[in-house]
C-alpha cells in the first residue's frame, strides 16, 4: 500500500510538532515516521508531501519519501501521485477538500486515515489540574509496546536479569 502523508496539515495538528518552525515540523515527521512509520501506519510506501520547499523536489529520510510541491500546491501532487498509484492508497489528512478530491479520482482503492494516526504516541492536551500534582507523572500511552520493542532490538526478547 502506499500512505500519502499531507506533511504541515499533519504537523500543524499535532501538539508535539505545531509551534516549530516549519523546517523543523518537517524533520521531526520525516523522523518519527522514519523510525515508527510501519508500526503507525502498516507496511507499504510512505510518502509525505511538503508545500514548496527549497529543495529539488525529493529526498528521503529512514525510508520515507519526502515530495516538495514547488510551484503548486501540496494536494493538487497528492492527488495526482493517488491518481497514479496502480494498487490502494491511504491518505493522511485532515483536510476535506483533499479527501474528497482523492476519493473523486481514486475511487474505493483509497483509505482515508485521520492524522492523529501518525501522533498517537505523541502527548495530548490535558485538561488543567486543581491541585498538586502527585507522584512523578503517567507513562504515555503505548509504553508497553516501545518497551516490547526495545526489548526486541537490545535484548532479543528477553528480560534483564533473566537467565535463558
Amino acid at each position: 500500500m502506499l500512505f500519502l502523508v499531507d506533511g504541515y496539515n499533519v504537523t500543524r495538528a499535532d501538539d508535539a510538532t505545531r509551534h516549530l518552525l516549519p523546517d523543523e515540523q518537517r524533520l521531526e515527521l520525516m523522523r518519527r515516521l522514519g523510525a515508527r512509520g510501519a508500526g503507525l501506519l502498516g507496511s507499504g510506501r510512505i510518502v509525505v508531501v511538503w508545500d514548496r520547499g527549497f529543495h529539488a523536489g525529493e529526498e528521503s529520510t529512514g525510508g520515507v519519501e519526502a515530495r516538495f510541491s514547488l510551484d503548486e500546491s501540496a494536494d493538487d501532487v497528492i492527488v495526482r501521485i493517488a491518481e497514479s498509484e496502480p494498487g490502494p492508497v491511504a491518505v493522511v489528512t485532515a483536510d476535506r477538500e483533499l479527501k474528497s478530491r482523492v476519493r473523486e479520482r481514486k475511487g474505493r482503492s483509497t483509505v482515508m486515515l485521520p492524522v492523529s494516526t501518525i501522533f498517537e504516541a505523541a502527548p495530548m492536551r490535558r485538561a488543567v489540574r486543581r491541585g498538586p500534582r502527585e507522584g512523578h507523572g503517567e507513562l504515555p500511552a503505548g509504553h508497553e509496546r516501545i518497551t516490547e520493542e526495545l526489548r526486541d532490538i537490545w535484548l532479543d526478547g528477553k528480560e534483564p536479569g533473566r537467565k535463558t
